[in-house]
Order: C-alpha cells, then structure tokens, then sequence
C-alpha cells in the first residue's frame, strides 16, 4: 500500500516509555509535538529521542519494557542510541501462564487450495527433490536439477519445479553424536517434506552422514516417493547424473497426476523470520504479522516463531501465556542453553543486532527482541520444539533456532512449514524452496525502493492509512493466495534453490 501521508514526526508506544521514536528524520532544535522538548541533534527516521532525562545507570524503557541502560546521563531532546545505551543483565519476571486466556476458534470455514498427500498433509507447492548427503554429492545434484529448467517440464505443469537441496557439511564430523543427529533430523525433515512430491536422495557413499544411516535413524524407507543412490556405486559423476535424471523422469508423471482442491487452514504451517530489521519492525509489520497469525492459529492453523537469540530479553512475554508451565520451563532452558554456548565460544547474546539492524535505529537485542515477538500475536504458547523438530502440535509454538534467517527457516521447513512469511526494514530477497517465501516490508519508503522484492507494504500502519489489524488481515489474505499457488515476488525471482543452511554444531574435522 502507498501512503499519501506523512508519517507523525515522533512515536511514543507505551504510557511509560522513557524514549519517543522519530517517525521520519527530525532535524536539530525542531520542537516534539505535545512535549515541549526540543530536538538536541539531528535524528534518523526510526531512532529514538529522550522523552525526559535519564539518569546514568537508570533503565531505559520502550514498548513499556526494558531495552538498556542508560550509560551516561541522557537529556530530555538527546539522540538515544548505542553512544549512550547499553545492555545490561537484569531479572525477568517469567509468571507462567499468568497471561493465558481462552483460545477462540473462528467460525469462519476458510480454506485454500491445497494439494493433499496420501498421508492425509496438504502442500502449498508441489516439487521434486534432489538432495545431497553430503558437499561431495552437491554438484551431481545441482545438474541432476538443471537438467529440468527451461522447458523441460512443459508436458508436467502441476510440477512446480526439480530443486536441488545441497549443503556444505555431512562428513568431517563424528557418525554419531549432537552434531550428526541435528543434521540427520534436518534431512529427513526435508526427505519427507510435503511441498515434495517424491525425493531423489544422493550420497558420495564414505561420508559421515550415510545415506543409509541418515534413513534408519529417522524411520525412512525407501519407495516410489523416496528413492536414493550414491555416486561410488553408481559409477561415478557421469553416470550418477545419468542415472539421477532417468530416476526423475520416471518421478514426473506420478508428480504430476495432482490437482489443487479446498483444504482447512488447519493444514497451513507458517514459520516467521525477520531480517534486516529496523526502528519500525517492533511497530509496523512484525504486529501486523501477529495479527495475521492470531487468524491463522483460531483458524486451526500453525505458526512457528523461531530465532531465540532475537527473542532473549524478551521470552518473559511468552511464558506468561505458555499453556502450562512444563512448555514455559522448555522455552527458559533453550535461552539457559544459548546463555551457555555464547559464554562457551566466546560470544555474548548481544552481538545481534546487526550493523544494518542498528543504522536502523534498533541499541540492543533486548530492543530488537521486543519487536520481533511481536511476529507471534497473542496467542498462546502451546508448545517448545528443538531444531528441526517435527512440529505436531497446532497453535502457536516456538522452535529454537539461532537468528541467521537462512538457518532459521531451514529449521523450521524441516520441522514442517509450508510457508513463510519474512518481515524486514532495511530490505531482503530471501527464498526458501521448497516452502514459498513472503516478504512483509516495515515501511513504504523501502518497498517502493525494493518492490520487485517486497510482497506486501506495512507502512501505511505508520502513517495512519490503516491499522495494525487492517494490515493483517491484507498478510492473511495474501498468505491464503500464495498457499493456494499465487508466486510470491522470490519465487518469481526463481530464489530458493541457496538458501537451504543447516546449523552445523560442533567442529569440521
């Protein structure tokens, strides 16, 4: 949406905050509507102003919560950033469940137009897999896949496409322990994907991570959906391709035999990302997102928030509405988990925000992560899964993963998400094959500079064209078209085919 207004000149967002947000740049001296104070210095668009004067050590609050300290005295008009904020440790108040309050089902009986599985799942898309084992098997995967570009898939069009799904780990580590489980778990996640319609699984055939392995540990077999070679036994690069290329073909007809037909909602699974965020993302998109979310989850739908180090100073507002206090302690012990392996590689849980994150305007994670929760609306936190867990449960859940967002999402698409819904201030071009990718800008000034990119504008929330609830219910509907088939703007990109990153834990060997 384009606005024809001019976004306020500040923002104040909760009763008690300590800063106001400059909703456009605010030059030097100019006087703050209704306060009486003056601007100190020049202030970016998204940064923040001293609503009054902070004293050093005191907190400094927005959104009604803690996001720093003040690390000098601060006056009332002063550019709040990281020259005079910091992070600092201090106690949360967890209250499990103090929060949670009845789930509502929405009477409304929408569906999209899904593709349903013999397993009773509905996809949003309909590929052919071709995934790798290990890096070695990467490049006989990647012409397998190529193989199928242009037209080579004219006479199939209910095949969305042949993918090829590669990494750069699965050997160089132990064949068995934390490391290989989690890539293991990652794989299967991907081999059993409903967006695939059938999976060509390949291996070098000594790696770590065996193909034959990777299948017996997750409980896979393999069948007509699910076939797999390794290029030592098949003869070698010339002769796997060979062979990969024939094995898809006999792969398509069976691909393609399907049609788009009503489903629930209930069968939609969404994993929500933010990247290169900004002052903006807390106010604009990332609520709009939860709203849209709320719909989706009294719809029976599933959303997966993720990213744990983004949500860190933040998590005490989502065990207040965990539905019971066993899901509240699973949430505590992955940030005790992160808190450990920062403390263990050397690294602190404030090296997030990003450069970019903090041009944006955005001091600390406790800042940032106040924001991103946002993304999971209101409703409750009904479970907690590890990594590329499968997620079972419908309703809004938390899965842990770091906030790199290739690696993010990858976790979540393994542990089932059909979809993804990505907001960002300062601008992304994610993909994500096979699961399509939308992308929710923060403000209109960027999607009008990256609009071949951004899927859908929430700035109009910042300068009163419509409210965050109004801007949701745009993301739904547009969530329900791109699940129904509609191509998000990186699928018309043809992204997605790099963006597979599974975390690798542990050293390389």
């Amino acid at each position: 949406m384009r606005s024809s207004k001019e976004a306020p000149l500040v923002l104040r967002l909760g009763a008690d905050d300590d800063v106001l947000i400059a909703g456009r740049e605010i030059r030097p001296g100019a006087v703050l509507p209704d306060t009486g104070i003056s601007a100190a210095s020049a202030i970016p668009a998204g940064h923040k102003i001293a609503a009054h004067a902070i004293p050093a050590g005191a907190p400094v609050r927005r959104y009604n919560q803690i996001i720093g300290f003040a690390t000098r005295d601060i006056a009332a008009g002063e550019h709040v950033h990281l020259h005079n904020m910091a992070m600092r440790d201090f106690e949360r108040d967890y209250a499990f469940c103090a929060d949670l309050k009845p789930q509502s089902a929405s009477t409304d009986a929408r569906t999209f137009l899904g593709i349903a599985r013999p397993d009773g799942r509905v996809a949003t898309r309909n590929y052919i897999g071709v995934i790798s084992s290990v890096n070695c098997s990467a490049t006989v995967c990647r012409h397998i896949a190529d193989a199928f570009r242009g037209d080579a898939l004219r006479d199939y069009p209910n095949v969305d496409g042949v993918v090829a799904i590669t990494h750069r780990s699965g050997c160089g580590m132990a064949s068995d322990g934390e490391a290989i489980d989690l890539l293991r778990r990652v794989t299967a996640g991907y081999l059993r994907h409903v967006n695939f319609a059938s999976v060509l699984f390949i291996g070098l055939g000594c790696e770590s991570n065996q193909v034959g392995a990777v299948l017996g540990a997750q409980g896979l077999a393999e069948s007509d959906r699910l076939r797999m070679m390794t290029i030592q036994d098949s003869g070698g690069t010339r002769s796997t391709i060979e062979r990969g290329i024939e094995m898809v073909r006999e792969m398509l007809p069976a691909a393609n035999a399907v049609s788009r037909q009503p489903a629930p909602l209930s069968h939609l699974t969404v994993g929500l990302q933010c990247g290169g965020s900004d002052g903006y993302s807390g106010i604009t998109a990332n609520p709009a997102l939860g709203a849209a979310m709320d719909m989706l989850v009294a719809h029976g739908g599933t959303a997966i928030l993720s990213e744990t180090p983004e949500i860190y100073g933040a998590e005490h507002l989502l065990t207040r509405r965990a539905v019971s206090r066993e899901v509240g302690e699973k949430l505590i012990a992955r940030i005790r988990w992160w808190e450990g392996y920062t403390q263990r590689t050397g690294g602190e849980m404030n090296n997030n925000p990003s450069p970019g994150n903090k041009a944006g305007g955005l001091t600390t994670i406790l800042e940032k992560s106040l924001g991103a929760v946002a993304k999971a609306g209101g409703s409750n936190l009904a479970d907690v899964y590890e990594y590329a867990q499968a997620v079972t449960t419908h309703g809004l859940v938390f899965m842990d993963t770091p906030g790199f967002d290739p690696v993010s999402a990858t976790g979540q698409v393994a542990g089932g998400a059909n979809l993804i819904c990505f907001t960002t201030g300062r601008g992304s071009v994610y993909g994500c094959k096979p699961a399509p990718s939308i992308k929710l800008a923060t403000n209109s000034a960027m999607y009008r500079r990256m609009s071949e990119d951004m899927d859908v504008d929430c700035g109009g929330i910042l300068e009163g064209e419509e409210t965050v609830q109004q801007a949701g219910a745009r993301i739904f509907e547009r969530i329900i078209e791109v699940a129904s088939g509609a191509r998000s703007k990186s699928e018309l990109h043809g992204m997605g085919d790099e963006e597979f990153a599974p975390w690798i834990l542990g050293p390389t060997m």
